[in-house]
């Protein structure tokens, strides 16, 4: 199971639970998501002594059953809840929140320095939508999150995890989507984005796989910001795809 160190110095895991095998070995966890540094820039550590306790819901509501919005963004929001998973350093988040004042917004990264990115990013533009959480978002979805508890759903530039014996680790996946229809209300909408013509088949069927989700390839996505993820890939020539599915009544 991946590992990462933790924000107190000791060692902390994105996945709460992973569980033990009858004699008593922790089993293995297969995630979407690899082990990365954790070292902060200067600028980075004072964000994270500024912002950490006002931005980032605890590890230790994973012990609580469900996340609590007014507890943790201090509103019912009207626009409802709005999940990027893998946010990186910020970049879309912030402007995309910055658009939904009326969401509450959870950022889910488990990458300490992408988190306390963020923090700088949501001081630079003023939102106070934004919460940030360094758990396995498909266990949060599962776990944390109500049936038709989520508006709106991004899921950008995901880890292609190119070779084919670790494409079970990638996230669009057929179980992720059920899980994704459950959790989206009716109308709710999945944003995805990726640059891998290959992982971009496996989107186009996974889709077509879920009877709940409706929709399929559209055109660029106008409000999201260009990164450095599709930068990357329109500099090496791979064709950025774009879906939109919906949440059937």
């Amino acid at each position: 199971m991946d590992r990462e160190a933790s924000y107190d110095g000791g060692v902390r895991r994105a996945h709460p639970s992973a569980g033990l095998t009858p004699d008593g070995r922790r089993m293995q966890v297969v995630t979407s998501y690899t082990r990365r540094g954790s070292r902060l820039t200067s600028g980075q550590q004072a964000a994270w002594e500024r912002r950490s306790g006002q931005w980032l819901v605890p590890d230790a509501v994973a012990s609580e059953g469900h996340l609590d919005q007014r507890r943790y963004w201090g509103r019912a929001a009207p626009d409802g809840l709005v999940m990027e998973i893998g946010s990186g350093n910020g970049e879309v988040v912030a402007a995309l929140a910055a658009e939904r004042p009326e969401a509450n917004v959870l950022a889910c990264e488990v990458w300490r320095p992408g988190v306390a990115a963020t923090f700088l990013r949501l001081e630079e533009t003023g939102l106070t939508n934004v919460r940030l959480l360094a758990l396995d978002a498909v266990w949060v979805l599962e776990h944390l999150l109500r049936p038709g508890e989520l508006a709106e759903l991004w899921t950008f530039f995901p880890d292609p995890w190119h070779k084919a014996r670790h494409h079970k680790r990638r996230l669009v996946t057929p179980r992720v989507a059920a899980l994704v229809a459950d959790r989206l209300r009716p109308g709710g909408v999945w944003r995805i984005a990726t640059d891998w013509p290959d992982y971009a088949e496996q989107v186009d069927e996974v889709l077509a796989g879920e009877p709940r989700l409706v929709g399929g390839r559209t055109e660029r996505w106008a409000e999201r910001p260009v990164t450095k993820f599709e930068r990357r890939g329109l500099a090496e020539g791979r064709p950025i795809a774009d879906w939109t599915a919906t949440r059937e009544p």
